[in-house]
Formats: structure tokens, sequence, C-alpha cells
């Protein structure tokens, strides 16, 4: 994923002063608490909008046994820059420009032990593994004994601005004193060739431990990670930035091997990292920064003026047609929200960005939520991220699935940030995505580790949020609450999670249910800046009606058992 500091680096580097200025000038307008509706009513249609939700949305990101566990969780991703340059044979990644272009090891040296780990995890827990295969031309090498080794050495390529100066002194950053990159670096300081063959090897080796996919091995291969910024996250041994057609070649060509190996397994692509990647390449992208120049980009002009990922999808799709076999499986991108919410506020919990983190859960499904105001992405426009994908796929390449394989609203040690992944989770099981990944898991002891158990494992007994999406109508501003409804098939109960993301004041919420038989007591578990999931006590129903009181900054969870 891209770093806070690697986002920033996109910020200011394609940003105009003119933005930024308004930006700052609009959050001071924001930064008082506003009043807020303080009674709501909550309709839930047991019979309307019935869809399933996939389980697959409540996923994480390289978590062990005992998160993978204490989370019923479904999906793990081992992804990120670290696993672009992952060397199986060696069980070692060079960590980019996260950490100063350093390849080490893992404490193993057991071939492929990293990622076996994580499948041996998935299978004890119930939950599947999905695994990043490299494509980039280099990936990690070792010095002897399983030594560091560094792309930037200031032995060898002179005093750089920044070094690892406690674990690696020699390892810079690639940034010279006058401000300068080095260029021309070895990448085989640091680093060895990448190849399909090497690659193959590793898909035989996990279909030989594990099985294919339909007998019960690794299911879901990944095709890299965010290679639109390959020339900055990995710019040690890729310099210049992927254009459009080297992406759609790489992935034909390694997911066709894949498939070769494995026809039951799944391939998850392009990964891209965040908004502008989904309409330029990376060779673009690279050229507006070094240029300025946004309105003549080459690789754009080259292909048409298509943006990138709509052009990608058509191009795999005309690929199925032609040889009949399909590639892509699922259509994956990456998102993160702007406006300080997770870039430099990933502990931001001033008034103003928990205000922010509050409402910009919209950019994934409202078609009325501009995002101008609050990005400093340049997104003058509606982003409905969900919708969206759905368009694009429907349009070019129909049949595949849809997924946000990275996302993080930031603020995980905080109630605000739990409320908003509260929100986040029933967003997409209302909107019906097929996968999600949180980056990264949560750590046990957060609010948002427990906004997750909520729809989980909230009674610490495995019981979940509903399977079966409902209609629920929210007389509410989405800014300040949300609520979501699901029949839970196990039981026939009904479920209802009620985020209110108000930063002061309760609210009176009043819920009304239809196409449902319920029992007369509706059990409460609930989450609050205490911190600890509490069951409350039991609500009667009168007439299919009940009410309650829900606390500022709060997740509540109702269970109605069916009659």
């Amino acid at each position: 994923m891209p770093t806070p500091t690697r986002k920033l680096f996109f910020l200011i580097t394609t940003l105009s002063p003119l933005i930024l200025l308004t930006a700052s000038f609009v959050c001071a307008q924001e930064c008082e608490i506003p009043p807020h509706q303080q009674s709501v009513a909550i309709e839930i249609n047991a019979q309307k909008d019935r869809k399933p939700i996939n389980p697959n949305i409540y996923g994480v990101a390289s978590a062990d046994y005992n998160g993978l566990a204490d989370l019923n969780c479904p999906l793990n991703r081992r992804g990120g820059n670290q696993a672009t340059r992952y060397n199986w044979k060696l069980n070692a990644v060079n960590s980019g420009n996260d950490w100063y272009y350093e390849s080490w090891g893992d404490d193993s040296d057991v071939a492929g032990e990293r990622y076996d780990t994580d499948i041996s995890n998935c299978k004890a827990t119930g939950s599947e593994a999905m695994l990043t295969i490299p494509m980039i031309d280099w990936i990690a090498k070792l010095g002897t004994g399983r030594s560091k080794l560094c792309s930037f050495s200031i032995a060898k390529y002179g005093a750089q601005e920044a070094n690892d100066s406690n674990w690696f002194p020699d390892a810079g950053n690639g940034i010279l004193l006058n401000g300068d990159y080095v260029t021309n670096n070895d990448p085989n300081d640091a680093n060895v060739p990448n190849s399909l063959t090497f690659q193959s090897d590793w898909m035989k080796h996990l279909v030989a431990k594990w099985g294919t996919a339909k007998k019960g091995g690794l299911r879901y291969y990944i095709l890299d990670n965010e290679i639109g910024i390959w020339h900055d996250t990995h710019r040690d041994v890729h310099p210049i930035g992927a254009s459009m057609d080297v992406v759609k070649n790489k992935i034909v060509e390694y997911a066709a091997k894949i498939k070769e190996i494995d026809p039951s397994a799944l391939t998850v692509a392009p990964e891209e990292w965040g908004w502008w990647g989904y309409f330029i390449s990376g060779y673009d992208l690279q050229y507006g920064q070094t240029t300025g120049d946004w309105n003549n980009l080459p690789d754009r002009i080259n292909h048409g003026n298509w943006d990138y990922v709509p052009w990608l999808l058509d191009q795999l799709h005309k690929n199925n047609v032609a040889t009949g076999k399909r590639l892509l499986d699922i259509f994956s991108l990456h998102f993160y929200p702007g406006a300080n919410v997770y870039t430099n506020g990933w502990y931001d919990v001033t008034v103003c960005t928990q205000l922010k983190r509050n409402r910009t859960t919209r950019t994934l499904w409202d078609p009325n939520y501009n995002y101008a105001e609050d990005s400093w992405w340049q997104i003058n426009d509606v982003v409905k991220l969900i919708p969206r994908m759905k368009d694009w796929v429907n349009t070019y390449y129909p049949g595949t699935q849809i997924a946000i394989t990275e996302y993080s609203w930031g603020a995980d040690e905080h109630i605000n940030g739990a409320t908003a992944q509260a929100d986040i989770l029933g967003i997409f099981g209302r909107e019906d995505l097929d996968m999600a990944c949180h980056w990264t898991t949560p750590e046990p002891e957060t609010p948002t580790y427990k906004a997750f158990k909520m729809y989980r494992n909230y009674d610490g007994k495995k019981s979940t949020f509903g399977d079966i999406s409902v209609s629920d109508i929210v007389t509410a501003n989405p800014d300040e609450l949300s609520s979501f409804a699901a029949v839970r098939s196990s039981d026939g109960a009904m479920t209802v999670m009620v985020v209110n993301k108000v930063l002061e004041g309760k609210t009176n919420v009043s819920i009304k249910i239809a196409g449902f038989t319920p029992k007369r007591k509706v059990q409460v578990w609930q989450l609050t800046s205490a911190n600890k999931i509490v069951r409350q006590k039991n609500i009667l129903i009168k007439g299919k009606r009940f009410k309650a009181i829900v606390p500022s900054q709060s997740i509540t969870l109702f269970v109605i058992p069916s009659l």
C-alpha cells in the first residue's frame, strides 16, 4: 500500500496551491460540532431488496492465527509493497520506499514459509488466503548468512538525505544531499531478476503442498500490487512508470500461467492504488509529475484517450472472447479517503477530521456526494466507487466480481475510526460488493477491531450479522447516523446495525419492522467510546415496533429472533 508519507508525496506533486488553500479554508469553516437530528425513524422490510451479503467483504490483511479466529474472519490478504518483491525461494522481501529499499529475510529460511504459514492459519480458522504473485522484473536477494542488502548504499552512491540509522546505516533513501535522486543504480545490489518461470515454480509448490483451489488449496491469486506507482514505490528497480500495455501484458501472461497450473484458481487484479490510478497509467502519472503537463498524457493519447482501468477491462474481455479463456475473475481496486482522514490523518481525531471521516464514507456509494470540498486528491467529482466499479464491469467485462482489496479510514485507536469502519462494512453489504480487505488487521485492543467483531463475533461465540441484506430506510443524514438490516439464514433472526456517528449527544431511534414476525424480546449489543462490546438489557417489541436510545459515537446491534 502507499504509506501516508508517500500519499502526501502524490498530493504535493499534483495539487495546486489554490486547492490546498481552499481545503484549509473549508476545514476552518467546518470544525465546530453541528447540531444533529435527535429523533430518527428506521423502517425495515424483510421482504424487500433482498440480496445475499458476501462474507468476503469482512476481510483483513496479514492477520495471524489469533486475529483470524477471534474476528471469525473469512478472508486474509497478503499484499502491500513487500509482496511485490517477495522471493519465495529465499523467503525474503524488499520494502521499496516504505523502508530504505532494503532486502531482508524472515527468520525462517524455508522456501515459501511466509505464505505457507498464512494458508495454514487460514485453513485452521476457516478463512481463505489471498496471496500476491510478484510480476515486477526484480525481487529481493540476501547477503551472506541471510544478511540485509540495500539498493542505495551510501558507501557506493554517496551521502543521502536520510538513512536507516538504527538498523542498517548504509541503507539510504536514494535522495542525494542536493535533493537529486540517485539514478542508474544497479538493481543487482539488492535484487535478482524475476521471471514467469520463477513464479510458476512457486505456483506449482503451492498446488503441490495445498492442493488445487477446488480441493481446498489456495483460491485467490493476486496479480502484484499497485503497479501504477512502481516508479515511486520501487523506483530502484522500476524507475519508469508502467504503461497501459505493460500492465495488460503482465496480467495476461501471469494469469494464463495460473490458470494452466490450477484452472480452479481465481485471479485478482489490477490492485491499483487510488483515484487517479483508475484513470491514468503509471507512465502518464510520472509524465505529469515530471512535466506538469496533465493535458497531453502520451500513454492515454496512444490508447485513444481511454481511461486506464476501463481500457484494461475492455482489453481483458477482448482477450477472453478471442481465446475462450477468462483470465480475470475479480476486478480489484484500492481506495483511501483524502482530506486528512487517512493520509496525515491516520491518528488525526480533531473535530474537523472526525466530521470529514463521518461523511467521506459516502464516497463508496452516494450519487449525490461530490468529493471536491473534502478531497486533497483534486477530485471534483462524484466518486460513488462501488456503483462505478459495477458500471465498468457491466460495460466492459460482464461477469467479473468486484473488490476493494485495500482500504482504511484511519483512527483505528479511536471510536471515530470504529464508527466509520462499521458504516463501511454495512455499506459493503448493502451495495453488494463481492470482496474487501482492510489494511491491515487492526490491533485487538482498538475500537476498530471491535467494530469488525460487531459484525463477525459480537458475543464471543462466532455469532454474526445477517447474511441476507434487506430494505432499511432511515430518516437521518448519513453523515450522522446509518442503519443496515439483514436476515440471518442460520436461525432466521433479523439483525440491525445502527451506527451513530454524531460527536456529541444521544439519538432516539424508532424502528419499525415489516415482512418479518419477531419474538417479543430484542437483544442489544453495543460498542461505545468505553471500548467494550457490552450486552445491554433486552428491549420489548410492541406491534412490530421498538424504540431505543443510542449514544453519540456508538455502534449498536439489535438481534431480533423470529417467531
